[in-house]
């Protein structure tokens, strides 16, 4: 086929996925989109099929013989003929779904991608970008945590292999109830969590945590000093988000940048554009966001 790309949007977000991809989009299969040309960064898709290859299969025997010659480990992207594409499934070898434990690298075995798109038909990518099957990130979850928010910094240090080190400054803007503070100071690091409301008393009370209970958008950047991460998960508008980033980006103080960019209502694409166009930056949707997007700046 011609140079194509297919991109698998998060669940719920295939519209805002085509906007991004706009008149490149050729064609949908369920939440997977296929566009023309290489590919380029979108913010909303789970993981991208680089290159995605027809293959016309003469029963489910052949189906498997023709993955297995492309590579040896693949996960399938349902959309239809279940019940074939499970018989397919059961001939290829086994794809371990184990959740990870957190502090585990993600896995390092290339992992292709295939769908049924008719009866005689599949659809498949031995290269994608997600080491995990459909970009679904899963871990053995910690109940101790205060809050499940801790799974996105967990699944974000996971992809990007980088993580606050013992003993360095972190500042966790908006942190109540302290999902991120926890993940933060259980690394070693020193944190200062803001928020207006208390936070847990078991996080609050570590010796490594200060907590300032004051609104996040008050706190003057030159009064807390240089900084290794900044972290934000508040609850505000995208647009007020970006002007309290920027100007801790002016303030020259802080080294690297993760914060969630929470979309209240319709999706503001103009202000993720923002976050997108900062030099170095990154604007991703991970599998443990919801209606939002990661923003991340680490040099």
């Amino acid at each position: 086929m011609a140079e194509t790309t297919g991109y698998l949007a998060p669940a719920g977000f295939v519209d805002e996925l085509k906007h991004e991809l706009g008149g490149a989009v050729r064609a949908t299969h369920g939440r997977l989109v296929l566009a023309a040309g290489a590919p380029r960064p979108v913010a909303w898709v789970a993981n991208v099929w680089h290159a995605p290859q027809r293959l016309t299969i003469a029963s489910i025997s052949d189906a498997a013989k023709q993955l297995r010659a492309m590579q040896r480990n693949w996960a399938l992207y349902p959309t239809a003929h279940h019940r074939r594409a499970a018989l397919i499934v059961e001939k290829l070898p086994k794809v371990s779904a184990k959740p990870l434990r957190f502090g585990d690298p993600a896995p390092s075995a290339p992992l292709g991608s295939w769908t049924l798109l008719d009866p005689e038909t599949i659809l498949a990518s031995p290269r994608c970008s997600s080491p995990f099957p459909n970009g679904e990130a899963r871990f053995v979850e910690d109940k101790t945590a205060p809050s499940r928010a801790y799974l996105k910094l967990w699944e974000l240090f996971t992809l990007i292999g980088k993580r606050p080190l013992p003993g360095e400054t972190c500042l966790d803007l908006g942190a109540s109830p302290c999902g991120w503070t926890w993940v933060l100071a259980r690394l070693g690091a020193h944190v200062t969590a803001v928020d207006k409301a208390e936070l847990a008393s078991a996080v609050a009370r570590l010796p490594n945590v200060t907590v300032l209970q004051q609104s996040a958008f008050a706190l003057e950047p030159r009064s807390i000093g240089p900084l290794d991460w900044l972290f934000a998960d508040v609850i505000c508008y995208p647009s007020r988000l970006y002007a309290l980033i920027e100007r801790w980006m002016k303030a020259g103080t802080v080294r690297r940048f993760v914060c969630t960019v929470k979309f209240q209502g319709a999706t503001d694409f103009a202000t993720a554009r923002q976050f997108a166009q900062v030099p170095g930056a990154r604007l991703l949707h991970l599998h443990h966001n919801k209606h939002e997007l990661t923003w991340l700046k680490l040099s």
